[in-house]
């Protein structure tokens, strides 16, 4: 069932005295898949249209927007509560905004990985050497031909 979406209205006078807020929000998101480093992800209302994203963007972020593209993910309803009733999660929509022309985005990383460096006979390098031995212990006998351990 669609949601019927009202627009604040326009009436003249002095627009000093109106601040318009948008109706909409717009959530970036990490792709899951490998994308151009001109495009980014957007999770979007399902009201929300094409032009909408553009004039968001372009508006509030001064964002150069050269193509918005949109699709709408129907989630899964396989799933049963308590109660064994069907449970379905909302279906919403994913906007790819392509930037103009020389700008580009990189999703940050927010927790780089810190290089670890362990100090002779502390306990983290004991750690490491007895979960490294007992791999060793754990590995299949390559004379075995691929045969378990039990046989």
């Amino acid at each position: 069932m669609a949601r019927r979406v009202i627009y604040p209205l326009y009436q003249y006078g002095n627009p000093q005295l109106r601040i318009f807020r948008t109706n909409f929000f717009m959530t970036l998101v990490r792709p899951g898949t490998e994308q151009p480093e001109d495009t980014v992800q957007f999770r979007i209302p399902m009201e929300m249209t094409k032009p909408d994203v553009k004039n968001y963007l372009q508006a509030i972020y001064s964002v150069p927007v050269a193509a918005v593209r949109t699709r709408i993910q129907y989630c899964t309803n396989k799933k049963r509560n308590h109660k064994n009733q069907k449970v379905k999660r909302p279906d919403y929509k994913v906007a790819y905004v392509q930037l103009a022309e020389g700008q580009t985005f990189k999703f940050p990383n927010i927790f780089p990985e810190k290089e670890q460096t362990t100090e002779s006979g502390s306990l983290e390098e004991i750690q490491n050497k007895f979960l490294e031995e007992d791999k060793q212990k754990q590995k299949a006998d390559p004379r075995r031909g691929g045969v378990t351990e039990w046989f």
